[in-house]
């Protein structure tokens, strides 16, 4: 696999765009939401990276921030355009290509699809992204060889160690922590966590 998306984990979010956004979801946001919120400036500029079906952007706009949201797939980019009523970047990953232009990266359940080897440039980009001081919040799943699932989406299931080499290789950042936990994904599969959250420096 290369540095670019899945060709078969996109086709699947496009064919099943509105039975995804359609699924029930908590009531309440997630912790992680929570603090990255906190953390982030009023009137904050934020990318919503591999933003689905818009849910989490437009709770970011609900608290009073300009959120851009983009996604690899256009089925989901699609339902997220009505959602938030503004244009939603289609594009992979690895096209990510502003300059210090956001406050914060949310890449929520989206670069566990990227492909392991790529983790540390992607991140680098996303480092390059941010401004100063900017947070990068993702999440990936863990447990299980880099694969597929039951539904044929590609996962890279990476290690804490991984992690932090891909982070180390990608720029300066502080405020370094790596969370674990459990959750059921979209498949009905339970498998543990790894929330990664860091602020720039220089």
């Amino acid at each position: 696999m290369n540095n670019k998306s899945d060709p078969q984990t996109l086709s699947f979010y496009d064919a099943e765009a509105e039975t995804y956004a359609s699924k029930q979801r908590p009531d309440e946001m997630p912790a992680s939401f929570h603090r990255f919120a906190a953390a982030l400036p009023p009137s904050a500029c934020v990318l919503d990276l591999g933003s689905g079906d818009g849910h989490y952007a437009a709770a970011f706009e609900a608290l009073g921030h300009d959120v851009i949201a983009m996604d690899g797939s256009a089925g989901l980019a699609a339902i997220a355009s009505k959602r938030l009523a503004k244009p939603v970047r289609v594009a992979r990953f690895d096209e990510l290509e502003d300059i210090d232009a956001f406050d914060g990266v949310w890449a929520h359940a989206s670069l566990l699809h990227a492909p392991l080897e790529s983790l540390a440039d992607l991140m680098a980009r996303i480092h390059k992204s941010l401004r100063l001081n900017g947070i990068f919040h993702a999440s990936f799943k863990t447990g299980q060889p880099e694969g597929r699932d039951k539904l044929g989406r590609y996962y890279n299931f990476p290690t804490h160690e991984e992690l932090q080499s891909a982070m180390a290789r990608s720029g300066k950042w502080v405020d370094v922590t790596y969370d674990t936990g459990q959750g059921f994904g979209y498949d009905g599969t339970t498998t543990g966590w790894i929330i990664l959250f860091a602020r720039k420096t220089a």
